[in-house]
Order: structure tokens, then C-alpha cells, then sequence
């Protein structure tokens, strides 16, 4: 037929002026329809192609390439059922027809339907195994499935059948991924962009795979070489927010969401993360309105919701924080941060009756430090077993400082009957020797000896039902530890004869600690605001870079880190100052242990032990705490505290 060799030759009009010359003679002329829908496709007009396929299809129902060739306009017109159904019905009337299967397979595939396209896969497969492509599409459906062993069985062949195939060796990457297998997915990933540097998708499924590892820096590369290629690619920019907050990056973060957000800005979880980022920068006002922002998308929310409640805490706002708190409860009653979170803000506000059991939570935190939380086949004593006769075992849960706030209740326990078995810090060891109460001290990773059942140190006040007025005192016999006295005369010596008052200074805690950056203060402001006349010695066995240098340039500071063995050197020394002034970290606990006159520098929201507003502390009556009334402003803490000491010094 002439039309068909013109149609061959791409002169599509001269093919359709013959197709419709045909159909002008014979209206149901089968072939003339047929082809002249493929002309028609061909050039552009698939509705029109549909139409005149449909219409040969009425002719001759039995045409298995009819069927076919209507599957593929019914996919570029967007309607995949339909394109799934011819093409199934060209592979029903010729098994052996191998693109039917496989464009039925794609159909398939798009519709969400992949046991089905893998059937079709199959059925393709069963015909002509040397499809490579055919193989590739198999592993994605199969991926789809969640078996990835196969997946990545059917990747295989499909690189066995042709080595260079980018896309299969970039899909391998995705399912080993998928498996768990990430150091394999990197390399595969490689490959791929060993075989095309340019392959954006490449780059990020790599990066994917780092950030699993937690081998962020490597993972953000990743994610900017795809940005690079793909400027508006806009999971890479969420995925290398996630990375950059991992990093404690903040400030990129942001940034990173910002830019997520600009393609996505309904997105619930960017907007929750960036409010995480904003917090981390300090900027609580900006958190509380990203986490709003996410809340007002999706109402239920809890992660929101609970990082909401940190927000308006971090906002000195606790009765709303509260409630948020709360919201999170009524979704799931068993979140043990959101209970967490309740008990830390309701201790924090000196409401213990509330706060003592939510805190008991911090037990099943994931976010908890996983050393200290301890798990004996010995029960877990509550406070209400009788302990008359028996060996309980006391577990220091958290940091120096916790261990020292509360071992006061190891006299308290004691006077139960029991016999009291105490695990502390080894740092600690030599100064809570004599601790009133206990039968024998164990250094953290030491044999532990038999004891019949056992509790953390800081579910004790639960145990005990503390509230403000009940808080035993804080010495319970350490004030008159013979081997704080035994340390006391070679630092006197070591001080030399006191012509000044004394004053020691603790400005940092732990770089570690998850709240250092609200915490600790640079030496050099602090110095900036104390007066002259006064022999200030450094309490701090570690001194960060820029201290360092601080230290240096005041000589007149004697700063004794390396001479300082144990917590027990530290507190001879303390006992030893007229007045110690410290940040929110171990020194000060162990000041106020000892009864030392001691001033404490608390950010705007403090740790729950130092409550809210008052200036004094029920826990240690020789502390004064100076706090920040705007949340990240030293300035006025310091200045009030220099004005305080010169005036204590005048």
C-alpha cells in the first residue's frame, strides 16, 4: 500500500491525505483506521490517534498490534488502566508478543500494581530473556515489593547482559540500600557514576546511602554535586538538611530547608526539622512559628507538637508548654519524651508530686544516654518494697554532677534497713569513700558484688515522694570525708600563704553535653566583668582552645587542671576558696555539696534542678544562683555578678 511506504518514510501528511482518501471509500476499513492513528500519533495528536484506533479496534477486536499500539496512546494521554488493559489484551491474543508484556508490565508499574507488572515482566522474559531493560524494570517492581534480594538478583542479570548499563547499576545501588547493605550500595552507586558523572539521581542515592552511615560530611557532597547538576532537585536539598542537622551545620540547615521549602512549602517534617535547626541557633521564637507552621498542615503531629512544647519551655512559656505536651499524650499515651518532657517542665516549675513520675520515663528515651540507664535480672525497687535486711544496689544514671546531687539518699535508703551497695564514677570514687549510708562503694565497670535489687540514683526522690520541703540535706557526711582533709594541706601549700580572697571559677562543663552551648560562658567575658584584688584559681581540669589562650594572657590566674587527680583534689581546693562561682556543671553541685559559699550562672531556661526565678535553691542553702533574663545574654548575668563581688569585697 502507498500509505504505508510514505508512512515509513516519515511523510506523514502525504500517508494521512492517502489513509483518509481510503476511509472517504470504506468508513470501516480496518488497516486505513489503524495506520492513520499511528500517523496521527506520530505527529503529535494522540486524542485524535485514540479515537481512530478505538474505531479499527470495533472492526477487528482480534488485532493483537491494534491493541498494542492503543496501549501506548492510552499512556501518553495519561491514562494507565486503560493502557494497561490493551496492552494485556495484545499479550492475551499473542503470548508470544514480548512489548506487549513489557509496556503491559509499565502500566502497571505506574499504577502502584507490581505483583501484576511483575507477572508481565515474567511473561516478557519467558520470551526474549536478552532484555535488558526488561530486567532492569523487574528490579524496580520487585524493589517496590520490598524484595530486595530478588531485586537486586534481577539487576544482576541485567548487568550480566550488558555491563555499562547506568541504570541498573544505579538501581542495584537503591535496593542494597534497601537491604542494608550500604557500604555495597556506595559502590554501586559509584559505578554508575563512574560510567556517568553527570547522573544527578546517582549522586544522591550515594548520599543517601553516607547519611544511613552517618558519614554526614560525606553524604552533603554528595547532595551538592546532585544540586549542582539538578538545581531544582528538591529531595536532595531536604536530605542534606537532615545531614546538616545531624552536623549541628544549623545555620545551613536552614538554609537547606528554606530551599526544600520553596518547591514543597506545605511540607510538615522540613518544616518541623528547620524548627529543630532554628533551636539549635538559639532563635526559639523562629522554631516556635516553623513548628506552628507544620502544626497548622497536619494538626496530628506529635513530633511537632512535642518540639512545640520545648519551644515555648525554651521560651521561658511553661503552663503552654504544658499543653502541647499534653496534645502529644492524647495522641499516644505511651510517648515516653512527650511524658519526659511533661515531667522535666513540671519539675522545673517546682511541681514535683507531677514531675518525679514523668520523669521516671527518661528510662525508655531513646535520647537518654545509653550507659546510664542500667537493666539487672534484680528488681527495680520503687519505694514501696520493704528493704528491711536486704542489699540494694544505687547506680549513678547521668553525669558527675547528678551523681553528686543525689547520692544524698543513699543515707535515706539506708535508714530503711538495708544494706547500701553504691555505683558511682570512678572519678569520684576516693571523694564519696566515707558516704554516709553506704556498706561499699563499685567505680562504674568494676565486678559488681550480689544485691537483691537495685535503683537509680535519680529515681530516688520518686521513691522517696520528695517535695521542696523533704529534700534531704546535701552533705549526708561528705563535709568531714578524711580524704578531702587528707588533700587539703598540700593545696594549701600549693596555693601558698593568702594575702587576697579566694575565689575559684568553673565557666565551662562537657563540650558534649547536649546543652553546653547555653550552659558555659568564654573566660575572657567572664574575666571582663570581675573586679581586681582577688586571687581567682581555675577550678576546670579542662580548658578549651580559646580559654587556653585567655589563661595565658592572665598569668595572674592559677589555673591547676593537670595537677588535679580526682573530684577529690577539686574539692579540697573548693573547700579551700572564700567563694566559688560556677556554671551550670559538675563544680557546682560539688560546691554546694560541701557547703562552699557558691554563686551558679544559669542561662534563661535552666536545667529542671534549678527550678525557675527564685534566686535560691532548695537543694544546697549555700548557693546563689544568678540567672539570664533574656535567653542568650551573659552580659547582664556577669555584670550583676562582678558588681556583687566587689561589693561583697569592699
Amino acid at each position: 500500500m502507498q500509505a504505508v511506504a510514505l508512512q515509513r518514510q516519515g511523510k506523514l501528511d502525504k500517508a494521512r491525505a492517502l489513509y483518509a482518501q481510503v476511509l472517504q471509500m470504506q468508513p470501516a476499513n480496518f488497516d486505513a483506521l489503524h495506520l492513520l492513528g499511528v500517523v496521527e500519533f506520530s505527529a503529535g495528536q494522540p486524542a485524535k490517534a485514540a479515537d481512530l484506533i478505538g474505531r479499527a479496534i470495533m472492526v477487528n477486536p482480534n488485532n493483537a498490534p491494534a491493541h498494542h499500539n492503543h496501549g501506548t496512546v492510552m499512556a501518553a494521554l495519561q491514562q494507565h488502566e486503560a493502557s494497561a488493559q490493551s496492552h494485556l489484551r495484545a499479550a492475551a491474543l499473542n503470548p508470544g508478543f514480548s512489548d506487549a508484556h513489557c509496556a503491559a508490565a509499565n502500566a502497571l508499574a505506574m499504577l502502584g500494581r507490581h505483583q501484576e507488572a511483575r507477572d508481565s515482566y515474567d511473561s516478557a522474559l519467558a520470551v526474549r530473556p536478552d532484555l535488558t531493560q526488561v530486567w532492569n524494570n523487574r528490579g524496580n517492581v520487585l524493589a517496590a515489593l520490598g524484595q530486595s534480594e530478588a531485586a537486586l538478583a534481577s539487576f544482576g542479570k541485567a548487568i550480566e547482559l550488558q555491563p555499562d548499563f547506568v541504570d541498573a547499576h544505579d538501581n542495584r545501588g537503591l535496593a542494597l540500600h534497601a537491604a542494608g547493605r550500604l557500604a555495597q550500595a556506595v559502590e554501586s552507586h559509584d559505578r554508575a557514576l563512574a560510567l556517568n558523572p553527570d547522573r544527578a539521581q546517582a549522586h544522591f542515592g550515594r548520599g543517601s546511602a553516607l547519611q544511613a552511615m552517618a558519614r554526614h560530611g560525606e553524604a552533603v557532597g554528595s547532595y551538592d554535586r546532585a544540586i549542582s547538576l539538578r538545581p531544582a532537585y528538591a529531595m536532595a536539598y531536604y536530605n542534606r538538611g537532615l545531614s546538616l542537622l545531624a552536623m549541628k551545620l544549623y545555620e545551613k540547615a536552614v538554609a537547606s530547608y528554606d530551599q526544600w521549602l520553596a518547591f514543597q512549602p506545605l511540607h510538615p517534617e522540613a518544616l518541623n526539622n528547620r524548627g529543630i535547626a532554628l533551636r539549635g541557633l538559639g532563635q526559639h521564637q523562629a522554631a516556635l512559628e516553623s513548628y506552628e507552621r507544620a502544626l497548622a498542615v497536619r494538626q496530628a503531629y506529635a513530633d511537632a507538637w512535642s518540639n512545640h512544647g520545648v519551644a515555648l519551655t525554651d521560651l521561658g512559656r511553661h503552663a503552654e508548654a504544658f499543653a502541647s505536651y499534653e496534645r502529644v499524650l492524647a495522641m499516644d499515651p505511651s510517648d515516653p519524651e512527650a511524658h519526659l518532657n511533661l515531667g522535666i517542665c513540671a519539675l522545673q516549675s517546682g511541681d514535683f508530686e507531677r514531675g518525679w513520675p514523668e520523669y521516671e520515663w527518661r528510662l525508655k528515651c531513646t535520647q537518654q544516654d545509653p550507659a546510664g540507664i542500667r537493666d539487672f535480672p534484680q528488681p527495680r525497687w520503687s519505694g514501696a518494697e520493704p528493704l528491711e535486711g536486704k542489699t540494694i544496689l544505687l547506680h549513678a544514671e547521668q553525669g558527675l554532677g547528678d551523681t553528686l546531687q543525689f547520692k544524698r539518699y543513699a543515707k535515706e535508703v539506708a535508714g530503711l534497713g538495708a544494706r547500701v551497695i553504691l555505683e558511682v564514677q570512678p572519678a569520684l570514687l576516693g571523694l564519696l569513700r566515707e558516704l554516709e549510708g553506704v556498706t561499699e562503694l563499685v567505680g562504674r565497670g568494676h565486678p559488681l558484688p550480689p544485691f537483691d535489687c537495685h535503683c537509680a540514683l535519680m529515681s530516688l526522690p520518686l521513691a522517696f515522694k520528695t517535695r521542696l520541703h523533704s529534700i534531704p540535706p546535701a552533705a549526708a557526711g561528705l563535709s568531714g570525708a578524711k580524704a578531702v582533709a587528707g588533700r587539703t594541706g598540700a593545696w594549701e601549700v600549693r596555693l601558698g600563704v593568702k594575702t587576697r580572697p579566694r575565689v575559684g571559677l568553673a565557666w565551662s562543663g562537657s563540650p558534649t553535653h547536649k546543652n553546653d552551648h547555653n550552659r558555659s560562658v568564654a573566660l575572657s567575658d567572664l574575666l571582663a566583668a570581675l573586679p581586681q584584688g582577688v586571687q581567682y584559681v581555675s577550678l576546670q581540669k579542662e580548658v578549651r582552645e580559646a580559654d587556653a589562650a585567655t589563661l595565658a594572657a592572665h598569668p595572674d590566674i592559677l589555673h591547676l587542671g593537670d595537677e588535679l587527680q580526682d573530684f577529690t583534689d577539686t574539692a579540697a581546693l573548693c573547700g579551700l576558696m572564700d567563694l566559688v562561682i560556677s556554671v551550670d556543671t559538675s563544680v557546682a553541685h560539688l560546691a554546694g555539696t560541701l557547703g562552699c559559699e557558691t554563686w551558679v550562672l544559669l542561662p534563661f531556661n535552666p536545667d529542671w534542678r534549678w527550678m525557675l526565678e527564685r534566686t535560691d535553691t532548695p537543694w544546697y542553702p549555700d548557693v546563689v544562683l544568678y540567672r539570664q533574663e533574656l535567653s542568650g545574654n551573659w552580659e547582664a548575668v556577669l555584670k550583676t555578678v562582678g558588681e556583687d563581688l566587689a561589693s561583697a569585697l569592699s
